[in-house]
């Protein structure tokens, strides 16, 4: 009997819809899916305004600019902020930000005060809320279901966006035909109101951390650093940036595939947009099947080559209805894709990180797409629509060998649970948040037979150190006894290495225990903590004020 992939053997099998079944998940969704419906309805108003507005071709494509713009260019900090506070309170005030713009821009057009720089920043603003509200929102749903619930309930996350993709454009062209652009951004900012009304009622337990929250540049280093340090979630950036870059085209091209290919008019633009949707839709329903049936990176290898199979097939096509097929079975291929890959971001990205990794994937995601459809864009230039698509379609397929050179690890939820640090330092002068730089150093006595064996699992160590927050990083032999090593890293303030002690997870205590197995029987490690350029603790006079606060004001209890 041929072996079932890694994550097939440990993960229970669940039913597709089985996160509706959670009252406060099935209410968010359910809202979810109105709000989508606003923001492409608010597109097609916007688009449709701009065009009364102004004949430049440029500012009416600038529409859609604006309202993708944030999302790329806010995710990152409101993934940190969304980390550092209550994500409850972060999404609210997301939402409540973007309805409030979507009323002063329904206000501004009804009393025919927009312009199209007005129309813009209008647009922009309701987007840098939507993308405040994004992060908070995709890091609670672990909160909202359980954990083997999560991948169906990322899925059915991108189901109901798809399912508004669907009907949504259509749906607000006839808002617009028949009310004017007005409604649209009326109906818009109506739409964010259901989903902020659950946030408002929901009564969620927020655990404030034990410290002060970080400043919002170093929270976003330290995510860049975590990300950066941890090889699942490094591998799965580098992995959508590739496809979102070789992807790109589906979209970019799409309307030069029905004015081109298949010779037709905006109708036949809007047919090929909702088969893109509906593939989409059908595809979300088969990502639980898909991961337990092939594992993640079976899957992702496999739906590379459907999709870009179906790419080929759109440069070669001419027929309306070929297209259309084709194109749903790449919009499938598209959302189990990034489906699975949000999955894997969710399980392996301990709570403390988990929207600022989210916010990256989605930089990395975006930002593929939007460098790969000006690369596809001039490439149809010189080489024509046809060639574009089908050398596309080549490359998507060539990204499965990916996973031979950038295999995603197997995540595993219960080694992303944090763990509590039970001893606390010990502190003879009085410190702050701000005391630094401290330098932490570990002396080992190893037996020199297991000095291979030793040095192998202080690499793992150090990566579990680096993640964490730790700088510097380095290990030395003390030249004269050869059995002793020491372990020395940094941090750039007291508060920094207080905040590694709470990130701590159970992947690094087996990291530890891995490198304890080889230090000599009765020979415990010793840690010294150190208070590098200490001048600033020391008094010039006796009676010189300290200024600074006692210690045990910021130390874990």
């Amino acid at each position: 009997m041929a072996s079932l992939p890694n994550d097939a053997i440990t993960a229970p099998r669940v039913g597709r819809f089985a996160p509706l079944a959670e009252p406060l998940y099935r209410r968010v969704w359910i809202a979810s899916l109105l709000s989508n419906f606003g923001q492409l309805i608010l597109g097609v108003g916007a688009a449709w305004e701009m065009t009364r507005l102004t004949t430049s071709a440029g500012m009416v494509a600038l529409v859609q600019s604006a309202l993708m713009l944030p999302l790329m260019l806010v995710a990152v900090p409101a993934g940190a902020i969304a980390d550092m506070f209550d994500r409850r309170r972060i999404a609210i005030t997301g939402l409540a930000f973007a309805s409030f713009c979507g009323v002063i821009l329904t206000t501004l057009a009804f009393f025919h005060l927009t312009s199209p720089w007005v129309l813009l920043a209008g647009c922009a603003l309701i987007g840098g809320g939507v993308a405040l509200y994004g992060p908070a929102w995709q890091a609670s749903i672990g909160e909202l279901v359980a954990p083997e619930l999560l991948p169906p309930a990322v899925a059915l996350g991108t189901i109901s966006y798809n399912l508004a993709r669907s009907f949504g454009p259509a749906l607000g062209g006839l808002v617009v035909l028949a009310l004017g652009a007005q409604a649209a951004f009326a109906i818009n900012a109506a739409c964010y109101l259901p989903l902020l009304v659950i946030f408002l009622l929901w009564r969620r337990k927020h655990v404030p951390s034990r410290l002060p929250p970080e400043r919002i540049d170093r929270a976003i280093v330290s995510g860049a650093r975590y990300a950066w340090h941890a090889a699942p979630i490094r591998t799965v950036l580098a992995r959508a940036f590739a496809f979102g870059a070789v992807s790109a085209s589906s979209a970019a091209l799409a309307p030069l595939v029905a004015k081109d290919l298949l010779h037709g008019n905006a109708g036949v633009f809007g047919l090929l947009l909702g088969a893109t949707g509906v593939g989409a839709v059908g595809g979300a329903l088969l990502v639980a099947e898909a991961r337990d049936k092939f594992g993640t990176e079976g899957s992702l290898r496999a739906l590379a080559v459907i999709g870009g199979a179906a790419l080929a097939g759109i440069g070669l096509s001419r027929n309306l209805w070929a297209t259309g097929v084709l194109l749903g079975i790449m919009g499938a291929a598209n959302i189990v894709t990034v489906a699975l890959l949000n999955v894997s971001v969710q399980m392996a990205a301990p709570r403390w990180v988990t929207a600022r990794a989210l916010s990256l994937y989605q930089s990395a995601l975006t930002g593929g797409i939007a460098i790969g459809a000006g690369l596809w864009g001039a490439f149809a230039t010189h080489y024509g629509v046809a060639t574009a698509m089908e050398a596309s379609g080549a490359l998507l397929a060539l990204t499965a060998l990916l996973g031979f050179v950038l295999r995603l690890p197997e995540a595993s939820v219960e080694a992303a649970q944090q763990v509590v640090i039970p001893n606390t330092p010990e502190v003879g002068m009085a410190l702050t948040m701000r005391s630094g730089p401290v330098v932490i150093s570990l002396d080992y006595v190893v037996d020199p037979a297991n000095a291979r064996e030793f040095y192998d699992a202080m690499r793992g160590l150090r990566r579990s150190r680096q993640r964490n927050g730790a700088f510097g990083w380095s290990l030395s032999r003390d030249i004269a006894d050869p059995r002793v090593w020491t372990e020395r890293y940094q941090f750039p303030a007291w508060g920094d290495y207080l905040r590694m002690r709470d990130r701590h997870t159970a992947a690094d205590l087996e990291a530890q225990a891995a490198v304890d197995t080889h230090v000599v029987p009765g020979s415990p490690r010793v840690v010294r903590r150190k208070l590098e350029r200490p001048f600033g603790s020391v008094r010039w006079r006796a009676d010189s004020p300290d200024l600074h606060q006692d210690a045990s004001a910021v130390l874990p209890p």
